[in-house]
């Protein structure tokens, strides 16, 4: 909970933040750049309103591959394996980096049993709820705050916004494409309409999660539980679920369901690796599924991101985000949402890359939606305080299509779809979003429940301070470009904590559910409270769903409600209830006459059994400014923007020219290309890099008249690779050198330093949010393979590091505190952990080594040792482990937490299995 200790202690933590703004008109693709916002902290006026008591997020521990297909388990229709129901413990949303991750003694996977979720029985807990319910008084409702405009114009009439998809064919680039979707699809967590609104007409007003006779539940699986919004394509329901749970096979899960029986037609079942993420929150994110392509695009808990063929389960293509790019995996669970828009797939998160994207950023990638290949990659404001799971909007809006998206450095972003360009910002919070914008019109509505922030001009600049109220909603004018924190500004209600819970907009109101269940009817043109506020429970996390005149929702909590919007826009409860089992963290959708509600402890079918249903048709979609408009080019696009290869290999570019407004105009046949590093490129853009080229980047231009493009390529040989760090640079001024460039998540959060007259890796204890981590260090489809290491831990205040090497999914760790030494793949779920005690001395050295192989009959064995250098290495395994569902392929890497004391590495080797 934030109390008023830790408000303050995070804004003095913010005192310390000077922040500059991004122009929004960002860097060539691969070379941020930095820009002129400033962030302060005031005090507020004394008439501002403390804030209300609300829970603190989650404070994170920091932490080429082929396009070939990974194996991944596809079960057919067969019977589900009953699964756990996935709790989400309010408990557990608080832990911080800090936190230390505690085990049991050893014990055999046999022996390891499901972890205790929550310390309070579910049924207590809501009882207990229902009383205070029932006797607690209404709050007065929070104060409104609307900004004065900049100028005072006539209110205009806002159409209908309608997302920009594969259906729109405005470019040269998409014209070819042709949607096969159906408009009652669902394909999208928040619909067709990207808005949480069905055309549907002739759906239930009650329903009863009991079942039988007039319950309106059609069917229901109670193997089925998640907490992933569901999504369907014809007769096919797709979503996110944890798999096996409370075994050593646990992982997660794509299953699709057939939307007539709900039994199950596939399942692609792959495993969580390489993560902090807890098994209550696997299943965070939820499917998108496209129709052009006839794929489901799936992003896991760790990062493990798919395109999945829709009919058959089978992987299409597979990209490791934390491996390949560093995109954060997290204790929190907050993964982003992929969307569809023409050609692309788009995703974003926490990045800690390599070279200039070695300092944490959100940052997004599109990508061919059916290659998997990087087409553009872009970021927000360096170093942000959290991740997020703010998903996207996108809608054209002023005649240009906007990807909108709260980010994690407090900002409203809008981004062009197709080339990643910004369109404009806005600071909303001091900590990251995650609720989701809507779009209406020509204005962006979001709901926040992070501290608040007062932007304003001081000298030219945009100058952000930080209050001390918590939550908002904002409307913010979508029309205009560049910082848009003063002037895009049309009002705001504070202290309406609307953290989770995306708003609805409906017949000229907006409809906000704040994070203690209570929903606020406002006037989307001032944001005046209209209504007095109705009650749905204590707790919100889930989004609603409007549908034939009725809003649908789940409350974190359990209880559901159906509400009748009456005819001046208030609402009445029609239908309530409490769930028999599980909670509602994800949020009901419709399609094809039917609602879907999906529960942590299982999955509804709802619909009036032999009712025919209808279907008013999706609203008139706004059309794109024509290209004629605008024929000037803007900006080059080089494809691939990010790729990883071995030395001799090729990569054919192409290059494409986009106006100011990211409308595609040609492809361009003609560039001017160029390369730095160890590579060639010839006329035709067919870059080869030398055969003798180790562990480096090449910085690729296309130049098209004055205008250039870039790309960058991380160069990596084949095993065995060797790093001893003697040809590292150190600077004479600051005594330090950084670790090889072409390292994910290396350069941040280490240093190289000349100790004893050897050059060595050192992991600092000083980079904020950084001292816990991973690193990579290449290729992905690398399997069979030893990696090792002479390390050593330095004490600070009595306290140890965990040291720890990775390889193909697996790590072997050194935990300092515990006395043990550990190997393991999902490092807080621990499904196939096995440790044995081992004491490390601090100012020490030591040699470890981690060998995994994998082994007839589809298993994986992975093995660590370690003994003190120079000692002879002894003949037995320290600790062993057999995978039955294995991690077949991963990069080498590194893993360490060094908040309680630095970390030495030093001839670090990864060689073939023999």
């Amino acid at each position: 909970m934030h109390s008023p200790t830790a408000a303050s202690a995070t804004l003095v933590l913010l005192l310390s933040l000077v922040v500059t703004s991004l122009g929004c008109t960002p860097p060539p693709t691969g070379r941020p750049s930095a820009g002129n916002t400033t962030l302060n902290t005031t005090t507020p006026a004394a008439t501002d309103k403390a804030p209300e008591p609300l829970e603190d997020p989650a404070n994170l521990p920091a932490d080429k591959t082929e396009k070939a297909v990974e194996s991944a388990e596809v079960t057919p229709a067969l019977p589900s394996e009953e699964l756990t129901p996935v709790l989400t413990p309010d408990d557990l949303q608080g832990k911080s980096e800090e936190m230390e991750i505690k085990t049991d003694p050893p014990a055999t996977s046999e022996e390891l049993t499901p972890p205790q979720v929550t310390p309070t029985p579910e049924d207590a807990m809501k009882k207990e709820e229902a009383v205070k319910e029932e006797m607690a008084e209404e709050k007065p409702a929070p104060e409104t705050t609307t900004a004065a405009p900049a100028k005072e114009e006539p209110a205009k009439e806002e159409p209908a916004a309608e997302i920009a998809s594969a259906k729109t064919t405005t470019t040269a680039a998409s014209a070819e494409l042709a949607s096969k979707g159906d408009p009652q699809d669902w394909l999208y967590w928040r619909g067709p309409e990207f808005n949480g609104v069905s055309r549907a007409t002739g759906l239930p007003d009650s329903w009863d999660p009991a079942g039988g006779e007039g319950s309106n539940v059609l069917w229901s699986r109670d193997d089925l539980g998640t907490r992933s919004t569901p999504v369907v394509m014809g007769d096919k329901l797709f979503m996110l679920a944890a798999a096996e749970q409370g075994t050593p096979r646990e992982g997660e899960r794509v299953v699709c369901v057939d939307t007539k029986t709900g039994d199950i037609i596939w399942e692609n079942r792959f495993n969580v690796y390489l993560s902090d993420v807890p098994v209550e929150r696997v299943g965070w994110s939820a499917v998108t599924v496209d129709p052009e392509t006839n794929t489901v695009f799936a992003l896991g808990v760790a990062g493990h991101f798919q395109c999945i063929d829709a009919d058959t389960g089978k992987t299409v293509w597979l990209r490791k985000m934390h491996e390949e790019f560093g995109m954060l995996t997290t204790y929190g669970g907050r993964t982003n949402f992929p969307i569809v828009y023409e050609d692309l797939v788009i995703i974003s998160g926490i990045v800690i890359g390599w070279g200039d994207m070695a300092k944490p950023a959100h940052r997004f990638l599109g990508m061919d939606k059916k290659t998997g290949e990087v087409v553009w990659f872009t970021e927000t404001t360096p170093l942000p305080y959290d991740t997020t799971y703010s998903a996207p909007s996108i809608k054209i809006v002023n005649g240009i299509p906007q990807y909108v998206i709260g980010a994690g450095d407090g900002k409203i972003w809008s981004i062009q779809p197709r080339t990643g360009q910004h369109n404009w910002s806005f600071s909303f919070a001091a900590r990251g979003l995650y609720g989701t914008p809507i779009i209406e019109g020509d204005t962006v509505f979001m709901a926040q429940g992070e501290e608040n922030v007062r932007p304003h001009e001081e000298d030219g600049k945009i100058v952000v301070d930080v209050d001390n109220t918590m939550g908002a909603v904002v409307a913010v004018d979508a029309t205009q470009s560049g910082d848009i924190s003063v002037s895009g500004q049309k009002w705001k209600v504070v202290e309406l904590n609307g953290n989770r819970s995306a708003p609805l907009y409906v017949n000229d109101k907006l409809y906000v559910i704040d994070d203690r269940a209570k929903l606020f009817v406002l006037d989307p043109s001032t944001g005046e409270e209209l209504f007095k506020k109705t009650a749905l429970g204590t707790k919100m996390f889930s989004s609603p769903l409007y549908a034939d005149g009725k809003i649908y929702t789940i409350t974190e909590n359990g209880r559901y409600y159906v509400l009748g919007i009456e005819e001046d826009g208030n609402v009445k409860i029609l239908t309530k209830g409490r769930l028999p089992d599980g909670s509602g963290v994800a949020s009901p959708i419709c399609a094809h006459g039917k609602l879907y509600f999906a529960t942590t402890a299982a999955l509804y079918c709802v619909g009036i059994e032999g009712k025919e249903t209808g279907f008013s048709g999706l609203p008139a979609e706004p059309q794109e400014v024509p290209v004629s408009e605008d024929p000037q080019p803007a900006h080059v696009q080089l494809i691939p923007a990010e790729d990883l290869i071995y030395p001799g290999d090729s990569i054919d570019y192409r290059v494409k020219l986009f106006n100011s407004r990211g409308q595609f105009l040609k492809d361009v046949d003609s560039a001017e290309f160029s390369v730095e590093g160890p590579a060639t490129i010839d006329k035709s853009g067919q870059l080869t890099a030398n055969k003798d080229a180790a562990h480096q980047p090449a910085y690729v231009t296309a130049k098209v008249d004055d205008l250039t493009g870039s790309a960058r390529v991380r160069i990596v040989p084949g095993l065995p690779w060797s790093f001893d760090f003697e040809n590292i640079t150190i600077d004479e001024k600051t005594k330090k050198g950084e670790p090889p460039i072409t390292w994910v998540g290396a350069r941040y959060r280490h240093i190289v330093r000349d100790v004893d007259g050897n050059k060595v890796m050192v992991k600092i204890t000083t980079i904020p949010k950084g001292t816990r981590s991973q690193s990579w260090m290449g290729h992905t489809d690398l399997h069979d393979y030893t990696i090792e290491a002479d390390v050593m831990g330095h004490e600070l205040d009595g306290q140890l590091p965990d040291i720890g090497l990775i390889a193909q999914g697996y790590e072997f760790i050194l935990m300092g505190n515990e006395s043990k030494a550990r190997v393991l793949s999902w490092i807080t779920q621990q499904r196939i952990a096995q440790e044995v005690p081992f004491t490390l001395e601090p100012g020490v050295w030591f040699h470890m080594k981690l060998k995994v192989s994998n082994q007839e009959g589809g298993t994986a064995l992975a093995q660590g040792k370690v003994w003190k250098k120079g000692e002879a290495e002894p003949a037995d395994w320290m600790v062993e482990v057999v995978d039955e569902v294995p991690n077949t392929s991963g990069s080498p890497g590194l893993f360490g937490n060094a908040k309680t004391g630095e970390i030495y590495l030093d001839n670090i080797t990864v060689t073939p299995n023999s």
